[in-house]
């Protein structure tokens, strides 16, 4: 990745990080404090609008997944859904927060509201934060480099909603003259700048970064969501990574303890605790710094561990905390609790977008094609399981007592049960039940990890493994020039060929001698990978299935269908047949790809003709040049409609190429198996010939 590429991305990122700071408090979830402390809706009602809101999110997450993966465009499948996703986020987020919910009598058009709100946000801003937060993971090949600039693209975007906590105390203040956060005045002020900010910078990283997939030209773009959904069903690293999230859904029970204990117990003024959310904003600055020396030192899933291990640690310490509540400063001594947790749960946070990065590589090794977008559909699993343990939550809090009777019974008028916080023995009680289930949380999230065993050296392998795939699968002849990267990889598994790693002692190797001993054992391993897939085909598997596709590729286009090729393609020629007969009733055409290159071309000089117009009518409106004005206008309305039509022209040719490959799939792969197999069969021949 350019410098360029990696600031736009920090910079746009601060954006993305203003609009998830301000619309992340309008999410519906249990101990949601501008809902529920704020608004005045109680823990069961937001528990039970947000399932609503998480079956709404069903569909469109499937919506969202097809998008992704179906999307052929030289843009890229998640740049341009950062920046239009963005916008209609933004605009919910205003209309959100300028709703007058005090003027609402009726509590169940409150929740009408809301849940409205909810279900826009399921769509646009889950697609915002998934076309950011996966990015990345199409910018760089590299782990490690994803590892170092997920590092630095956090301590930049994190900087604005940073500095936006630190004064939220101080303006609520000056705003109510009172020490709270739970008034819709102080969001009516404070949201709206940081919204449109947040939508303006998200045009950094639509504008300045490229996306760099390892993937054929010939890949068929259109995946059918039922393939997709089951190729990611089989992917083990998915569902280790997934059952670390979905076992560990106690983990933050704890989150409110710090500031209830300055809403509810008045623990200290508006000012320390402005303060204190400054030093507590600032606890994921230190990941960030040590995460890429962790990466190299330790490796990813040993991060996991470690920092989860460490996790249940300083939860636990917050419980003899929690029952001093009330004694001077015990604020700062939570705030130490939290600012650890905080820590170690960074770094685990830290390389979390790196490791389901490498599970999409994983993904794309293991079946050829790349199914990002299908990741999320399969999380919806986790949608379900979260709604049966969502309940675990506010039952938890409501039998420890915070309840509408509890409120009665202290003399409140049972509106907002959250007052139940004032009474410092309710607070005690509630708070510790709650640390302890936090603890129990963090013990399930770990234990998923201790089977997670993608290391970085085999990333890096399959990596390799993709590059010369993608090179023999657009390359039917060898260059006769040049030495591609293809090439080299293969050259240097030729040189490791039959070596054994080297046992490694701490004591006794010096520094240096170690760490190339190191790097030579990561070349012997990347090499039994690159190694494994040349000679493929030469095993009685890979024979079988090279017979196989000979047979598809002999029948040819017009006979495939018939052609016996082994239960391998049953499923494939099955669903062939129905699509030739659908689409192709006179017999199936061979799809030209090089449409998209046409259409590629012309939509880019359309749009650098209505730049350049843009740029020259401005001039114009300067200079005065009503004339000029009147021929730019004329181009531009010109351009525009060419720019339509060439849209069209493009989601046409994409139809028709999804029908294509549905219809050809069985004979497309096995051209493409057979490619492959003639390419290994002539670098083999090649090198045997230069030895």
């Amino acid at each position: 990745m350019t410098y360029k590429e990696i600031t736009s991305l920090s910079f746009g990122g601060m954006g993305v990080k203003l609009i998830t700071l301000c619309v992340g408090q309008m999410l519906l979830g249990v101990g949601n404090t501008l809902i529920g402390n704020t608004i005045g809706i109680a823990p069961g009602p937001i528990y039970t609008l947000s399932i609503i809101s998480m079956l709404s999110g069903f569909p469109l997450t499937a919506l969202r997944a097809r998008m992704i993966d179906n999307t052929k465009s030289m843009k890229g499948k998640y740049r341009p859904y950062v920046l239009s996703m963005a916008v209609p986020t933004g605009i919910l987020g205003l209309a959100f927060i300028f709703t007058p919910y005090e003027k609402l009598g009726s509590q169940l058009t409150k929740y009408i509201l809301i849940l409205l709100y909810n279900i826009g946000f399921q769509f646009f801003y889950n697609f915002l934060n998934d076309a950011y937060g996966s990015l990345l993971n199409v910018l760089s090949p590299n782990t490690v480099e994803r590892s170092d600039v997920y590092s630095v693209r956090s301590v930049i975007e994190n900087f604005t909603p940073s500095i936006a906590n630190i004064f939220l105390p101080i303006i609520a203040r000056a705003i109510t003259g009172q020490n709270t956060l739970y008034n819709l005045k102080i969001y009516r002020v404070f949201y709206p700048p940081l919204l449109v900010m947040g939508v303006l910078l998200t045009i950094l990283v639509h504008v300045n970064t490229e996306e760099k997939i390892v993937q054929s030209k010939t890949r068929a773009v259109p995946v059918r969501f039922i393939d997709s959904f089951r190729a990611v069903m089989r992917n083990k690293y998915f569902w280790i990574l997934s059952l670390g999230s979905w076992l560990g859904f106690l983990e933050n029970a704890f989150y409110n303890i710090l500031s209830w204990l300055y809403n509810y117990q008045g623990a200290c003024t508006a000012g320390q605790y402005a303060l204190i959310s400054a030093i507590n904003g600032n606890a994921s600055l230190y990941p960030n710094i040590i995460s890429p020396i962790l990466v190299r030192k330790i490796g990813k899933r040993n991060i996991l561990i470690l920092s989860n291990l460490l996790n249940i640690a300083f939860i636990a310490l917050m419980r003899p905390v929690v029952a001093r509540a009330g004694s001077p400063n015990i604020i700062w001594l939570m705030l130490v609790c939290v600012f650890v947790n905080g820590m170690t749960t960074g770094i685990g946070n830290n390389i979390g977008p790196a490791l389901n990065a490498d599970v999409r590589d994983y993904q794309q090794y293991v079946t050829g094609e790349r199914i990002d977008g299908m990741f999320s559909a399969v999380g919806l699993i986790g949608s379900v399981i979260g709604m049966a343990t969502g309940v675990v939550l506010p039952a938890i809090q409501e039998r420890a007592g915070l309840n509408r009777a509890v409120a009665l019974s202290l003399g409140y008028d049972g509106s907002n049960v959250y007052d139940v916080l004032n009474n410092k023995e309710y607070f005690v009680q509630i708070c510790g039940v709650l640390v302890i289930a936090s603890v129990i949380g963090a013990v399930m999230n770990v234990l998923p990890y201790f089977f997670y065993d993608l290391t970085e050296t085999k990333q890096r392998a399959m990596i390799a493994v993709l590059k010369i795939r993608t090179f023999f699968e657009d390359h039917p002849e060898l260059p006769s020039d040049g030495r591609p990267e293809a090439f080299e990889l293969m050259d240097e598994a030729m040189a490791f060929a039959g070596k054994t790693p080297h046992v490694i002692t701490k004591k006794g190797t010096a520094k240096q001698l170690r760490k190339q001993v190191l790097a030579e054992n990561e070349k012997i391993e990347i090499a039994s990978y690159i190694l494994k897939e040349i000679h493929r085909f030469e095993g009685e598997e890979g024979r079988a299935e090279i017979e196989n596709a000979r047979k598809i590729a002999a029948a040819g286009l017009s006979g495939f269908t018939r052609a016996d090729a082994g239960i391998a393609y049953t499923s494939d020629i099955g669903l062939a047949r129905k699509t030739i007969s659908k689409y192709y009733p006179e017999g199936i055409e061979k799809f030209d790809i090089s449409v998209f290159d046409r259409l590629y071309t012309a939509a880019d000089e359309t749009e650098l003709a209505i730049s350049a117009c843009h740029k020259g009518l401005l001039k114009a409106k300067n200079e005065k040049d009503f004339a000029a004005q009147r021929e730019l206008r004329a181009e531009l309305t010109g351009l525009r409609v060419k720019k339509a039509g060439t849209e069209r022209e493009l989601k046409e040719a994409t139809r028709q190429n999804a029908i294509y490959n549905q219809a050809a799939k069985p004979y497309v792969k096995a051209e493409r198996l057979l490619l492959l197999e003639k390419g290994y069969r002539l670098y083999a021949d090649a090198a045997a010939m230069t030895e």
